[in-house]
């Protein structure tokens, strides 16, 4: 499914979950989903491991992205999920006004030299789900939607099928926040 052309009077609307069981499918899907917007001049962001972002940049080479030549001309930010976390979260919850200021900001500069759809790739609400603070995961998700309303980006959530084996439940909480969701 990730490989599909998006229809891109319909990617600033899209907010999609992929389900992954191993990285190399998270890895194909999320730099299937960034090249096509990256060759076809929208920006990316991808807000991650570093594991994962270096697993993402290097098939985002596989797939004829200079990654380098988009990362130093800004069309691609690459940012440590952790590191982005500590400048909004509180108490465990993600605080709306910090959500806005800090994350927003890494939109406005994805943004900055055109008016253009970016696209978003994040893994920070896996990374809340792994250390069990599953609500806080919601809370964020819901900051995303409303962040997209102000902004019009796309963004791809990636969620570690490892993480519900004890919340199954939950999984539609996730799948209810998102436009999309890829198997």
């Amino acid at each position: 499914m990730a490989d599909a052309p998006i229809n891109d009077s319909r990617v600033a609307e899209r907010h999609a979950v992929k389900f992954y069981g191993d990285d190399d499918s998270l890895f194909s899907t999320v730099a299937g989903f960034l090249a096509q917007g990256l060759l076809n001049g929208q920006p990316a962001v991808v807000i991650a491991t570093e594991a994962h972002r270096s697993g993402i940049v290097r098939r985002l080479g596989d797939l004829s992205v200079d990654v380098s030549r988009a990362t130093s001309e800004g069309d691609l930010l690459v940012l440590d999920a952790s590191e982005l976390m500590k400048a909004f979260m509180r108490e465990q919850a993600p605080d709306a006004a910090l959500f806005r200021q800090q994350v927003g900001s890494v939109v406005e500069r994805a943004l900055r030299r055109r008016n253009v759809v970016v696209r978003a790739y994040g893994e920070m609400v896996d990374l809340l789900w792994k250390d069990g603070q599953s609500s806080a995961a919601i809370q964020l998700e819901i900051l995303w939607n409303q962040l997209a309303c102000q902004y019009g980006f796309a963004l791809l959530c990636g969620y570690s099928m490892g993480h519900f084996y004890k919340q199954a439940i939950r999984m539609e909480d996730v799948c209810a926040q998102h436009a999309e969701v890829w198997p």
